[in-house]
């Protein structure tokens, strides 16, 4: 089994925000396999279903970024899922938007849900799909009011294919191994 978290923080004001990407590839995923995020329990809106033959749960915790790591740990033990088997997927300034970057571990790299979800499954041996939106425009643009902005519309354009391919990698690591995906969705762009 595995757990598919996207990362993103809840109430209808961060729709759509750079920082809550991690929500619509979530969503693409339910929309692709069919998948329902009917329960709520964990700190998570989440749903399960099959993708690649495995038994997998599509969340978004509920607990807003800075805390998805308690989201995280609660179905890991409830599930008895090893974090090698969780996949996240969340927004990174550092890569330019329309860019996916997969990685099978490492820091949190600046990120507090990655960072909460670290101190919380007391690892950091679990997969990671980044998904870039870019830097803010200017040294000086405060970086929370631009994670918490809204995307362009030329934006849009350039992640809507990304996120079908978020969607595509989800199934290739749980199918092929992290290896083979990060060898087919790294670097690649739209």
């Amino acid at each position: 089994m595995y757990i598919i978290a996207g990362l993103g923080n809840p109430e209808a004001k961060y729709d759509h925000t750079r920082h809550n990407i991690g929500f619509h590839a979530i969503d693409v995923l339910c929309d692709k396999y069919n998948i329902k995020l009917n329960k709520l329990k964990f700190k998570a809106s989440y749903g399960d279903g099959t993708i690649g033959g495995e038994k997998v749960i599509l969340a978004k915790p509920q607990t807003y970024m800075n805390l998805s790591g308690e989201a995280i740990r609660d179905m890991a033990a409830f599930y008895k899922v090893e974090p090698s088997d969780i996949i996240i997927i969340f927004d990174d300034v550092s890569l330019e938007c329309g860019r996916m970057r997969i990685r099978p571990e490492g820091s949190a790299g600046g990120h507090n849900g990655i960072k909460s979800i670290i101190y919380q499954l007391n690892s950091d041996k679990f997969p990671r799909i980044k998904l870039g939106i870019g830097a803010p425009p200017h040294k000086d643009f405060d970086l929370a009011d631009y994670v918490l902005g809204r995307f362009t519309a030329d934006e849009i354009k350039i992640l809507e294919p990304v996120l079908l391919d978020t969607a595509d990698a989800v199934e290739c690591i749980i199918k092929n191994g992290i290896s083979k995906a990060m060898n087919k969705y790294n670097g690649k762009r739209e």
